[in-house]
């Protein structure tokens, strides 16, 4: 790992221990914990959501995808409650992503249906070339500046997995992410060119668009994925048989 590298990762988790740590100190978080090496829950989760709802992109959504983590559980629900197709990657990537749709969601169940405990109970899990158009991409964040730039725990699967959309021919989305107020952060978040940006930040007090000048993955890039990581993501040996031919 060369020495920039190095730098950029350390700077990266620097930025994150400092937001695990105030939201700690401020007591925000909540269950599960720690909120240490995840994507942290918080109070007023679900009004974060509630924002969300208000936009236009997410009214006229069809499909959205949400992350699996525990701050975005309000979100999946009201996907499912104002009738629209729910995705969610699987557990790094495992399996792909899980379908739900609203309709095999009896009334009042939406809650637990977008739960990661029983959501494979309610939906499937999709081979990537059943995967349908994407309106919308919520993903979560440990830290996000106010010009788009976001961290998320550090494992790069929000990054990732729109690149694959991409590379899928989905088109280019929105993205949104939903964070407490105390995840904002003034830092200078170093940005590589497969790190994805958001468009709009929603918090507990409100939501607004980031007007990111910087562009969002247009594909995988492929010298960067390993033969190892192939094998711990199934996903990704797919997408290469299906997209390249391999």
């Amino acid at each position: 790992m060369n020495k920039e590298l190095v730098n950029v990762t350390a700077n990266k988790s620097h930025i994150r221990e400092e937001v695990w740590q105030r939201m700690n100190e401020e007591k925000i978080g909540r269950f599960p914990f720690p909120l240490q090496n995840r994507i942290p829950n918080f109070k007023g989760a679900e009004k974060a959501a509630d924002h969300v709802m208000r936009l236009s992109a997410y009214q006229n959504a069809k499909a959205v995808k949400v992350n699996p983590d525990a701050p975005q559980l309000p979100l999946r629900a009201q996907v499912l409650i104002d009738g629209k197709m729910l995705l969610v990657p699987t557990p790094r990537l495992k399996a792909g992503f899980i379908q739900v749709k609203p309709e095999w969601v009896p009334q009042g169940e939406e809650k637990k249906a977008a739960s990661l405990t029983h959501m494979k109970h309610y939906g499937k899990e999709l081979p990537l070339s059943d995967i349908p158009r994407i309106d919308l991409i919520v993903v979560g964040s440990v830290a996000v500046h106010k010009d788009g730039r976001r961290l998320g725990k550090g494992e790069g699967y929000a990054d990732r997995e729109y690149a694959i959309l991409t590379e899928l021919g989905n088109p280019r989305v929105p993205v949104v992410t939903t964070v407490h107020s105390a995840q904002l952060v003034d830092a200078d978040i170093p940005i590589e060119r497969y790190d994805l940006t958001a468009d709009w930040i929603a918090t507990e007090n409100e939501i607004f668009s980031t007007n990111t000048p910087y562009s969002k993955p247009t594909g995988i890039d492929w010298s960067q994925v390993t033969e190892e990581e192939k094998e711990e993501m199934p996903v990704l040996a797919e997408i290469s048989r299906l997209v390249r031919g391999e």
